[in-house]
């Protein structure tokens, strides 16, 4: 009976130590870190979602599947850009199908841009690991910047300023390498259009 009574008292005590992590983790420090997070830094705890005329068009921390010739685009997404479905394609560098994949990136950049495979820079060819990264670098930046003058009718001096406009550096001028997000440089383009054509 001693140990019967034993064991069950010990049943108890752990279940309600459980239960209480359960509500102090769970619930009450989640909650406490979530409306903490809302306080200091509002956008970015709502996703960092961008607003245009009222209606959210995108996130700065997601990357888009830009297509029009009059944008930038961002880095090929094993996950289609689908922020519910996250990852690379965990397809190691010999791996045929891979290969395929780069290989058919290369050939449809070559005829976008009428470049040949050589010039293309190989972040634009090569997945990033989440899939989702909304950062290219300025090398990208100013390899799509021809294209993207030519079909809005601008310089590509005033496309690359533009770009550096929207370049950021290192992260605390350590980490990391400088970037431009494409979401909002191309925001920036449609600004720009938007002026001239008003101008005319």
């Amino acid at each position: 009976m001693n140990h019967n009574h034993s064991m069950t008292k010990s049943l108890w005590v752990g279940l309600r130590f459980s239960l209480t992590l359960i509500v102090v983790c769970g619930v009450i420090f989640t909650s406490v870190v979530t409306l903490v997070g809302e306080q200091l830094f509002p956008n970015q705890a709502t996703g960092s979602v961008i607003m245009r005329d009222g209606k959210p068009i995108g996130s700065e921390l997601v990357a888009q599947d830009f297509t029009s010739e009059r944008y930038f685009y961002a880095r090929p997404s094993a996950a289609g850009y689908d922020p519910t479905a996250t990852g690379g394609s965990n397809l190691a560098p010999s791996n045929p199908e891979l290969r395929a994949q780069a290989r058919e990136r290369s050939e449809r950049i070559q005829k976008f841009e009428g470049v040949s495979a050589d010039e293309i820079p190989v972040e634009l060819i090569a997945a990033t690991g989440a899939g989702l990264d909304p950062h290219i670098s300025p090398a990208a930046a100013e390899f799509q910047a021809p294209r993207i003058a030519k079909a809005r009718g601008l310089s590509k001096d005033e496309v690359m300023q533009l770009v550096r406009e929207h370049t950021e550096g290192k992260q605390f001028g350590v980490f990391g390498q400088p970037r431009v997000n494409v979401l909002m440089l191309n925001l920036a383009l449609d600004n720009v259009s938007t002026y001239q054509d008003e101008k005319m």
